[in-house]
């Protein structure tokens, strides 16, 4: 699906930098860090109901 982004131009700026630097588009560069933001917002509630889970492991037990 089409999106448009609009970017300070700082941010632009360094997008276009890195996207030149390594030879990959801005687009690219733009669908990682989208990805890198889901995958890291993911693991942390991963994180949080494991940690709950371990930490009220006898509750759950007694409420089963």
């Amino acid at each position: 699906m089409a999106m448009t982004l609009r970017l300070p131009d700082d941010l632009d700026a360094k997008l276009t930098e890195r996207a030149r630097r390594e030879g990959r588009s801005k687009q690219e560069l733009a669908i990682e860090a989208i990805r890198d933001a889901q995958n890291r917002a993911e693991l942390k509630v991963d994180d949080v109901l494991t940690e709950l889970m371990d930490s009220d492991a006898e509750i759950l037990d007694y409420l089963k």
